[in-house]
């Protein structure tokens, strides 16, 4: 944190200079949730009921912006395990009591050139590599600078320098479980607008330098391309992406390896009923603990079911085979954006061919004026990785 007040302090005399015209916004979400989880194995389910508050403010004055906001999270019950305290013969439910200053941060802005300072928040892409972790109730941010320059109409070039990840785990976080991990994180971004979609080059490197995290072993190197877009097909409307990626250890990581990353990925809109299919592939090297392709820093809940079985890639691997279904109206009476779906998941070794196991999401929302309702059921089968797990969800939100 005293980089970050270092860098605000010196970027302060410039904003004041341009502080006529100030405008407040105020900021504040809050976020109500149910988490059920029977996970074989385990002597006994949990059951938490968590509630999240965000509330702070956003100073502008021209090109300059000031934003301040703090979070906190607490367990109103707390039959579960939340990775620091609890009963561990329960599952883990990742979302510890806590509270935070969850961004402290200066930015400004041109229509050609922005930059941020502070504890803020860093989302790329999809958040395969670099997130928020926006599900979990504590979020992940960054103690980062960030620069985005857009030469010309369509070019984009995104990069950030992190020295510290501000975990889940909050401010009793301790242990392979801490408040925050230092390192010399970088991200880079090069995005070109094509007839196709949006192609991006990326560069991420991810320096977990904190020796109770893995002994280092969670420091790659990422290098790779990415292709998003979508077109219309008659009446209907198609969605891809594409993307390749190579990993290999860096900084003081003792392993050494290399492993690649695969996503093909399609959905289409038919103006309410949707289909969607993809094939996500993180390799293996050889089968070592952690030579796998790993992403620490992602938003996992996104990726290979909710269940949260893949959260740290097993040494031989991952490839997920997955097909969705679902349905979306703009308005039921008075309700907007209601949405059912359903993705099944069939889970594989990268090497040694083993059937992981499979698993079944489904997810019904909707909204009604500032909230959010939305509940959620996961099941996984195992066959050779982990056990038979079944979570369930009941969750609402509010933003101001």
């Amino acid at each position: 944190m005293t980089r970050t007040l270092i860098l605000l302090l010196a970027l302060a005399p410039a904003g004041v200079a341009h502080a006529q015209d100030v405008t407040l916004k105020p900021l504040g979400e809050a976020r109500l949730r149910y988490e059920s989880v029977d996970q074989d194995g385990l002597a006994a389910d949990a059951n938490a009921l968590t509630l999240r508050v965000r509330a702070g403010v956003e100073a502008k004055a021209g090109r300059w912006s000031a934003l301040v906001e703090g979070q906190g999270n607490l367990g109103l019950i707390d039959d579960y395990f939340d990775g620091l305290r609890g009963n561990a013969s329960r599952p883990l439910v990742a979302d510890p009591d806590n509270i935070a200053l969850a961004r402290a941060q200066l930015r400004y802005a041109s229509p050609t050139f922005a930059v941020t300072a502070g504890r803020q928040r860093l989302a790329y892409d999809d958040e395969r590599f670099v997130g928020g972790v926006g599900f979990r109730q504590n979020g992940q941010s960054f103690d980062a600078v960030r620069a985005e320059v857009t030469p010309i109409k369509g070019v984009k070039a995104d990069i950030a320098y992190a020295w510290s990840v501000r975990t889940i785990w909050g401010i009793d976080g301790t242990g392979a479980r801490q408040q925050a991990v230092s390192g010399d994180n970088v991200f880079a971004n090069l995005s070109v607008a094509t007839p196709a979609g949006k192609l991006a080059a990326f560069a991420y490197l991810v320096d977990q330098d904190e020796a109770a995290v893995q002994g280092f072993r969670l420091s790659s190197q990422s290098y790779g391309v990415r292709l998003d877009g979508s077109q219309p097909l008659g009446k209907a409307k198609i969605a891809y992406q594409l993307s390749y990626a190579r990993q290999s250890d860096w900084h003081r990581n003792p392993n050494d390896y290399a492993a690649d990353y695969y996503l093909a990925d399609v959905a289409i809109d038919f103006g309410g009923p949707r289909l969607g299919a993809g094939y996500e592939v993180l390799g293996a090297s050889d089968g070592t603990a952690l030579t796998s392709f790993q992403t620490p820093l992602a938003t996992g809940f996104k990726f290979q079911g909710w269940a949260d079985k893949f959260l740290t890639t097993p040494p031989d691997g991952v490839r997920d085979l997955y097909a969705s279904a679902g349905w979306g109206w703009k308005a039921v009476g008075p309700l907007k954006a209601v949405m059912l779906q359903a993705v099944y998941h069939d889970y594989r070794s990268d090497r040694a061919s083993r059937a992981y196991g499979d698993e079944i999401d489904l997810l019904a929302s909707a909204k009604l004026g500032k909230f959010t309702a939305s509940a959620r059921y996961a099941h996984y089968d195992a066959d050779t990785f982990a056990t038979d797990t079944d979570k369930f969800w009941l969750q609402l939100d509010w933003m101001l």
